[in-house]
This record gives C-alpha cells, structure tokens and sequence, in this order.
C-alpha cells in the first residue's frame, strides 16, 4: 500500500528577526503504512459486513424472479425483485398484499399472486366481479382489458388460509382452480422490483 503523503503549515527558515536565531528544522513524519493490526481490522470488517449480507439475504430479503405474466400490469415476465421474507412473523397477512407461496399441488414450485380473501371471509365471484361479505371488492389493480367473466361459487374462506388472485384475470391460475392457500404454505411478500429499470419500484 502506498504512503499517505502528510499536509504540514509551510515553514519558514529564514531568520528569527527578534531573536537572532534560526529556528530548528522539524523532522519529517515518518510515512504511514498499514501495519498487521490494521490488515486484521480491514479483514475483521469485510467479514462482518458479508455476514450480515448473508443474514439479510436468508432471513429478511430473498431475489426472486418471476416467471409468466399473471401479475401483470404490475409485475411483468423474468422481473427480478426482493421479497421480505420476515413480515409475516411480525405483523398480518393482509388482503391486498401481493405474496409468494408454496403451490399447494407442487411444493417445490412457487407462486406470486395477491391476497383476495381473508380466513373467514364470505366470497363470491359473479362474471369477473368479486363480491366479499356482501359487498362487490374495488379493484383498482385489475385494468378492465385483463379482467373475465368467469364466476365462483359462494364459499367462507376456512381458518389459516388465503383465497389468492392473479392481477391478469383472464390467464391466472390461482384459488379459483387450486382453493384457498394455508398459511404455513406463504412464505414471503413482495416489496420492491429492482431488475429491469423500467420496471423498479414498490409493489403494490
């Protein structure tokens, strides 16, 4: 590593008019060099923080991409984005949140779609239109060009699970097929898209 040049007041070494003298020229500072404590701190620090990368990663935000375009407009094909994937251990899953899940015929795949129905709700759906406990849903999410008209029967959303949607009506594959979700198969929420730049933001 090289020496770290040290900036010193200029020094003047003509003579001292009041006494006669000149005075001393200071000795040059030895140069600075990183010695084996500071390697050892330098090392000390990268190893923390790729340690709490690692933590964060695993235990809060996980990348994932998303593969198909059920979400859309909101989130589109291969869109890599971070899910929060402590949330849920701290607060609700509430309707409106956009999660990642295991599917309930497959495991081993994943699925992204939005929180429709709460545990206990009353839901149906007439010709595209949701009704929850008596009341048709405001979907500001859905543009009428990727809304349907198929219908579902009247059903109470059982304890622990989820009635899940895709924002493009018309090709998801969701809860209308599979039924509701349990709870012990959400494991994320969507919070931010990162990859590509058109596409970065929030996900709401």
């Amino acid at each position: 590593m090289s020496t770290v040049p040290l900036h010193t007041q200029d020094v003047d070494s003509g003579t001292d008019l009041e006494t006669g003298l000149t005075p001393p020229t200071p000795d040059p500072a030895p140069p600075q060099t990183l010695n084996a404590g500071g390697i050892a701190l330098w090392l000390r620090d990268l190893a923390i923080s790729a340690a709490a990368s690692v933590l964060i990663i695993t235990f809060l935000y996980q990348p994932v991409r998303v593969e198909g375009t059920s979400m859309l407009p909101r989130l589109e094909d291969s869109d890599r984005l971070f899910i929060n994937k402590f949330v849920y251990h701290l607060s609700a899953i509430e309707r409106g949140d956009v999660v990642v899940f295991h599917y309930p015929r497959d495991p081993e795949k994943s699925y992204i779609k939005r929180v429709i129905a709460l545990p206990g709700d009353r839901l149906h759906i007439d010709h595209g239109t949701v009704w929850l406990n008596g009341r048709r849903l405001l979907e500001n999410y859905v543009p009428d060009e990727y809304r349907d008209s198929r219908s579902y029967e009247e059903i109470v959303v059982p304890q622990g699970s989820f009635f899940m949607m895709g924002d493009h009506r018309s090709i998801s594959s969701d809860s209308r097929e599979f039924g509701p979700v349990e709870r012990s198969l959400v494991y994320g929420k969507a919070v931010f898209v990162y990859w590509p730049a058109k596409d970065a933001g929030v996900v709401r």
